[in-house]
């Protein structure tokens, strides 16, 4: 029998009934609290932050709204800057559920029975509501409504969301909305870094932004100083305070205004912006690769060059600077005057496609030691010359016979460059450029041979790219504007490290103008070219110092001409200006260490033909070449004659030794001699011969080829290449001391007469072998290789 009361009864009953609503209201607060919410930064445009590669403020942007505002997180938000803000605004914001019963009822008496000013009573998650919801809480209704909202915040978020949200919306003055970027903005520094004088003003200026700042100062007005000053007794009452914090209040307080915001490489930054367009929004933090110091030494040096030149009429340049060992843009001036209208100023002349005029001749000649056209020291002809039905001619309109590939690159003869582009096959110049990223060209039979005088178009970027590719040894890679652009995992190579190296030294001996304004050379070597397009529309310098490619550019965005446009005589200067400022400001500067390339070798040869010397040449050089590669044939220009003693003519074999004598003369082609005549230093026509030998001297007996056999066919093993080589050997006469190899009229090198030389063949085919003595005598043979898998 039950004999328990039905007063228990009842109230176990209702004790259950309490604990299962208890359990299902802390079952449905843990589900709103658990079920998906978008952050509270979703729908916030924010600001981007520009900084440069040490941490330099480089500039803020304006969000879509034209409000700063930077979302920070609150564990990088200094703890003052928190305290300061709970003890001002919400004292009991972790224990309150997102409203304060007691202030909302003391703001009500105040504002609507005492008649006094109006009192809004919020809590931060209230103030939160208002600022995410745009609620206007003027009135009972939208009082109200500010609370549901806070409620629904609290149900949704956890208190550290709610009050890092709430440091990303409040209002700092001006169109300065989030502590981030008040910080920024104000005292030029994150919000981790914050003093407490600084903390509190940020801390109070949320409640009046409007009139607590003087806008055009940035001073501390009295009504802000008062606040902050009775926030901090506030703070002493409740935290320890120091001597040196007292102090601190004691010192004026200003703060920086948005107009006094650094606004560094303006170019730079607006490419980048225009790059990142779809970069997430609270990513607002961009890291660039930019030197500040290096941006405004270079500004400094292009604004000194415009003001000394204005009267000659350049009125604009362009420069980029760019470390070859990361791909890094350290420095981007995109005109002389980001703010000048008259000369186009906001347009970004190193992204602009121009005429380079002989600025990529560099690359001709690489590809021509690349493909074995030329080396270093070979000669040229600069004479008046046809391609087909392109006719080039040189910028001075004259003609200097024969140069070196060296001379002809640096004195930027136009024939010579013509003629190695003609000689170039797989790649051409113009898929080479293709290959190097130059964007937007028209098709390769639209250019022709024009192409390498300037007649496509490049930008300065694209420019730069190219000798960094030289810098680099043959290696393509991408610049790089941000730190978090990624390396390319597999870079490009475009030209052999023997190819680029030569190409470098060859640029290493173009002097430099005598007008810069150093007072000594640079102890680091410049490797560089000048350029000039057609009507004097562009003058271009390039090159490369340390670990660096400087572009200069002078014209006009217009494209107006001006005879003073000219690569050497107005680029050059300014190059060099810049290049001896950074080397005095970085004078530890120096250059990469790259490895010696390891197929590279140097040669004697004549220095009238780049050729190798017989005992008859009269000047002898060196020069580099790449082995199986490179074209280096025997020496012709000077030859041996027999005379005739009494008539001078050339005297025919069989000889009397008492009645002849030898004599060296030069044979130069008729192009050649005539270019020599017209400057007025002719050459001693050789002799007329009518001897079937042509009368050079010819005593003694050529080499003999001994190995590889005549006519052969060899056949090697494709595995065991490397290893299977072949042995050229040849007997030779008694006053012979070298003899020279050559596979294909191909240079192979040298050996000691009577020694072997070891070639490795690549290809399957026949090949001619050649053997020549130092006396140019010479045998030659036919073999064929066969290369099994």
């Amino acid at each position: 029998m039950n004999t328990t009361p039905p007063f228990f009864k009842t109230a176990k009953r209702l004790l259950q009934n309490i604990a299962m609503a208890v359990f299902l209201l802390a079952l449905l607060l843990l589900a709103c609290r658990l079920w998906p919410h978008p952050p509270l930064s979703q729908g916030q445009p924010f600001s981007s932050v520009y900084y440069d590669r040490q941490g330099t403020l480089m500039r803020i942007t304006l969000a879509n709204d034209d409000r700063y505002r930077v979302w920070t997180p609150l564990e990088q938000v200094s703890p003052l800057a928190v305290k300061g803000l709970l003890l001002h605004e919400d004292r009991w914001f972790y224990v309150n559920p997102g409203f304060n019963p007691f202030s909302l009822m003391r703001g009500f008496w105040r504002s609507y029975v005492a008649g006094g000013k109006m009192q809004g009573g919020s809590t931060i998650t209230m103030q939160l509501a208002r600022m995410h919801w745009h609620l206007n809480t003027r009135t009972p209704s939208g009082k109200i409504m500010q609370v549901l909202r806070a409620i629904q915040l609290e149900l949704s978020y956890s208190k550290h969301d709610i009050l890092e949200a709430y440091l990303n919306y409040a209002p700092y003055g001006r169109n300065i909305e989030s502590i981030g970027a008040a910080s920024l903005i104000y005292f030029d520094k994150a919000p981790k870094d914050l003093t407490l004088p600084e903390a509190l003003t940020l801390a109070v200026l949320p409640q009046s932004p409007s009139y607590r700042i003087d806008a055009k100062t940035g001073v501390l007005g009295t009504a802000l100083t008062q606040a902050r000053n009775r926030l901090f007794g506030r703070w002493q009452a409740h935290y320890a305070t120091d001597s040196s914090q007292i102090s601190l209040f004691k010192l004026p307080l200003a703060l920086r205004q948005p107009e006094q915001m650094p606004y560094i490489a303006p170019h730079f930054i607006e490419q980048l912006r225009q790059q990142n367009q779809q970069m997430v929004q609270t990513d607002n933090r961009v890291d660039t690769t930019l030197d500040a110091g290096l941006q405004r030494l270079i500004e400094r040096q292009v604004n000194a060059f415009i003001t000394r030149n204005e009267s000659r009429g350049i009125h604009n340049a362009a420069a980029l600077l760019l470390d070859t060992r990361d791909m890094g843009v350290r420095a981007l001036v995109g005109s002389a005057d980001y703010y000048n209208r008259e000369i186009q100023g906001q347009v970004n002349g190193t992204n602009a496609k121009r005429s380079p005029g002989s600025a990529l001749k560099p690359f001709i000649y690489a590809l021509g030691m690349e493909q074995g056209v030329l080396h270093p020291m070979t000669i040229l002809k600069d004479v008046p010359s046809a391609f087909g039905a392109y006719a080039p001619e040189n910028f001075d309109r004259r003609f200097l016979g024969p140069v070196t590939a060296t001379d002809a690159l640096n004195f930027s003869r136009n024939i010579p460059a013509v003629y190695v582009a003609s000689q170039l096959r797989q790649p051409t110049f113009y898929q080479f450029l293709r290959l190097s990223g130059v964007a937007d060209m028209a098709s390769e039979n639209h250019y022709g041979l024009s192409l390498v005088l300037g007649g496509g178009e490049v930008t300065m970027q694209e420019l730069a790219k190219l000798y960094a590719l030289l810098a680099n040894r043959g290696v393509l890679q991408p610049l790089r504007m941000q730190k978090s652009d990624p390396a390319v995992a597999t870079p490009v190579r475009l030209l052999s490290e023997e190819a680029s190296f030569m190409t470098l030294d060859m640029l290493r001996q173009h002097r430099r103008p005598g007008d810069t304004l150093a007072q000594q050379p640079s102890s680091l070597p410049v490797y560089w070219k000048t350029g000039t397009s057609w009507g004097f529309r562009d003058a271009w310098s390039v090159g490369i110092f340390g670990p660096y490619v400087l572009v200069v550019w002078e014209g006009n965005f217009d494209s107006k001409g001006n005879n003073v446009f000219v690569g050497a005589e107005a680029a050059a200067p300014l190059f060099f200006n810049i290049i001896d400022s950074i080397n005095a400001s970085y004078p530890a500067l120096q250059e990469p260490r790259h490895p010696f390339p390891k197929q590279l070798k140097r040669v004697d040869i004549c220095l009238a033909s780049g050729d190798l010397p017989t005992p008859w040449c009269q000047q002898k050089g060196k020069t580099w070449f790449i082995p199986g590669k490179s074209p280096i044939k025997v020496d012709t220009v000077y030859r041996p004659v027999r005379l005739d003693k009494l008539t001078g003519e050339v005297a025919c074999p069989p000889y009397e030794e008492n009645e002849t004598r030898t004599e060296v003369f030069e044979f130069w082609p008729s192009d050649l001699a005539n270019v020599f005549a017209q400057a007025g230093l002719p050459k001693r026509k050789p002799p007329v011969n009518h001897c079937k030998d042509e009368g050079v001297e010819v005593s003694g007996n050529p080499p003999r080829i001994t190995s590889p056999l005549k006519n052969t066919v060899y056949t090697l093993r494709q595995s065991q290449q490397g290893r299977d080589r072949i042995s050229f050997n040849a007997v030779t006469d008694a006053d012979s001391k070298t003899v020279y190899w050559f596979v294909d009229d191909i240079y192979l090198g040298s050996s000691a007469s009577k020694s072997a030389i070891d070639w490795r063949p690549i290809n399957n085919g026949q090949y001619r072998i050649r053997a020549v003595d130092d006396h140019g005598r010479a045998d030659s043979r036919l073999i064929s290789i066969e290369i099994l898998n």
